[in-house]
């Protein structure tokens, strides 16, 4: 009687999703970033006034994310005034100029707070004010500085330049980190961050930038070697950033919109830092 245990059938298997060891789907990560890319360099080449339309749909999607997942901790942001930033000042960027982007970032801080005020009250306003003025921050005025390099004599150049380095980061210390990682950076933070893939990040962003420079940019080596490595630093505190809103918030992604990377935002952490260390790096080495 064997047959009649009722012992239950064992579950049947089904096919994962290839993942690495970074915990994604690679070749839809993989696919995302060319995808990405391929928008981007298209914007840039074709007419660059185009490219501040990306800047403004990103910011405005990344933004979206921030405010979602702060919602999930009871943090209301200022989120009509910071759609509106996110609109306002990769516009101002492209076709102002830095001094007008100052003035609207100050303006749209001040509509920030007192559209808190006015909708919510008291209750937690510091809180919120001070949350939505991060984000303000983080996102809108980031943007702003990606559509002033955008916005320079060679800016398509430039933002190439940008885009290669700050992608490389991720790059260099996703092959280094799996095949050589042992020692963590920050383990509180991103325990997957090894110093081992930090190394890896900046060997390609050294190389990568010296080529730039010397090729599209018509400049030194050296200078572009001095931005990769400057820019290294500048990526990895980014995912550092991200890494450690998210840990405060209680989730592992901003979303699930792009197959492999989460949310937007999981994709431009270290790439959103990266564009007021560009832009003063370029503006150093290159001029304005």
């Amino acid at each position: 009687m064997s047959g009649s245990t009722g012992s239950p059938e064992p579950p049947a298997t089904t096919e994962e999703e290839p993942k690495s060891r970074a915990g994604r789907n690679l070749p839809a990560a993989i696919a995302v970033g060319v995808l990405l890319a391929a928008i981007a360099l298209a914007s840039l080449y074709w007419r660059i006034e185009l490219f501040v339309l990306v800047i403004v749909a990103a910011i405005v999607v990344g933004t979206d994310e921030m405010a979602s997942a702060m919602r999930g901790k009871g943090i209301r942001l200022s989120k009509v005034p910071l759609l509106a930033g996110a609109i306002v000042m990769p516009v101002l960027g492209f076709f102002a100029g830095p001094p007008q982007v100052m003035m609207g970032f100050g303006l749209l801080f001040l509509f920030t707070v007192v559209w808190r005020l006015l909708r919510n009250g008291v209750d937690d306003f510091v809180r919120d004010s001070t949350a939505s003025g991060f984000v303000l921050s983080y996102a809108p005025l980031m943007g702003a500085f990606a559509a002033l390099i955008a916005a320079s004599p060679d800016g398509a150049d430039r933002v190439v330049t940008f885009i290669v380095l700050s992608v490389a980061s991720d790059i260099g210390g996703y092959a280094a980190g799996v095949l050589f990682g042992k020692h963590p950076m920050a383990p509180h933070i991103s325990p997957k961050k090894s110093w081992e893939g930090f190394a890896g990040s900046v060997t390609l962003q050294v190389v990568l930038g010296a080529i730039l420079f010397a090729t599209i940019l018509g400049s030194d080596w050296w200078k572009g070697a001095l931005v990769g490595a400057l820019m290294t630093v500048s990526a990895t505190l980014g995912d550092f950033i991200e890494s450690a809103m998210k840990r405060d918030l209680g989730i592992k992604d901003m979303s699930n919109l792009l197959p492999g990377h989460g949310g937007l935002m999981d994709r431009l952490d270290s790439i959103i830092p990266n564009t007021v260390v560009a832009y003063t790096l370029f503006a150093l080495t290159l001029g304005l």
